[in-house]
């Protein structure tokens, strides 16, 4: 029989730095929401998302050979490395298109899923033990969900579900993220995952494109759509990055609560630019979601504080 090695505990300076860096990416990464909300009707979602990754890509990419040289474009793992495109990618799918479609804090909102899903993600996938607590919240926070989905789900039908999905992709990507810690810089690693994921929203966009439906065909954007493209591209690197780092240095199921910064930073955006409020059901199934994520987070923060000063005991 064969084992595997753990990963290594973070220290606590390292989990605080880590949880900072995750905090600002998160809240970076909701303004970059914001810009890509401003879009809507001038170009579909996935051509944005397309557009954005392909520019990210190769900004990233001319940093990286100017600091580490073209020795720095060879990844330890190329399947990891494609994993954690794909993630991205199907996540930003849905991203792009329910910020189109949704207001941004209800959409925000759904996606706080992550954070639960990516705590049993890391028992599954990265052999973390999952306590039995983890699978009954989980069903308070599917339960705040469903108050959320219940009347977009009637107006939007299944494209309602797409917080969902992307929650799914997200907690996916940083799992991912945590397994590629140590193999590549930062830079690097950002590289790697924005030049798997602008390939395949190309041939997604490629596809949409020439398939004849109406509603999916699309032209040269605008200049703004261009520029704002860029815009969207250097905040969601920038906020990749920190969550990144944050993931790395922290853990992934210890960095999961500082998404929910983003609910905050969405509520204050959409009322400012859009004229956005969320409604009482919104802020009910929020709070269930959000509650049922920091009872995990603090809960396992009582688990390390017992096997720190076990160990310190033993000393």
């Amino acid at each position: 029989m064969t084992t595997t090695n753990p990963l290594p505990s973070p220290s606590s300076a390292s989990r605080s730095a880590g949880f900072a860096y995750a905090v600002a990416g998160f809240a970076v990464l909701s303004c970059g929401d914001a810009v890509v909300k401003s879009m809507a009707g001038d170009w579909p979602p996935y051509a944005v998302a397309a557009l954005r990754f392909s520019i990210g890509a190769l900004g990233l990419s001319a940093l990286l050979w100017r600091a580490q040289g073209p020795t720095a474009f060879v990844p330890v793992n190329p399947w990891l490395q494609m994993a954690r495109g794909l993630c991205l990618a199907m996540a930003s799918l849905c991203v792009f298109s329910e910020s189109f479609v949704m207001p941004l804090a209800e959409a925000m909102a759904r996606g706080f899923l992550a954070p639960i899903l990516l705590q049993v993600f890391a028992g599954v996938l990265l052999g973390e033990r999952v306590a039995p607590k983890v699978y009954a919240v989980s069903l308070v926070a599917l339960a705040g969900v469903a108050i959320i989905l219940r009347p977009s789900l009637a107006v939007l039908g299944w494209a309602a579900l797409l917080p969902l999905v992307s929650a799914v992709f997200f907690a996916l990507l940083m799992v991912a993220n945590r397994a590629s810690a140590g193999r590549s810089s930062a830079l690097a690693a950002q590289v790697f995952v924005a030049g798997a994921c602008a390939p395949i929203l190309i041939l997604a966009s490629l596809f949409a494109k020439i398939s004849g439906v109406p509603e999916l065909a699309f032209t040269w954007p605008s200049w703004d759509v261009v520029a704002r493209c860029a815009v969207v591209a250097v905040t969601a690197s920038t906020a990749h990055w920190l969550v990144y780092l944050g993931t790395a240095k922290a853990g992934a199921a210890e960095v999961a609560p500082a998404i929910y910064v983003q609910m905050v930073v969405a509520v204050t955006l959409g009322w400012v630019f859009f004229d956005e409020t969320p409604d009482e059901w919104t802020l009910v199934g929020a709070a269930m979601i959000i509650a049922a994520g920091l009872y995990l987070w603090q809960d396992g923060q009582r688990l390390v504080r017992q096997v720190e000063k076990s160990l310190q005991n033993r000393r």
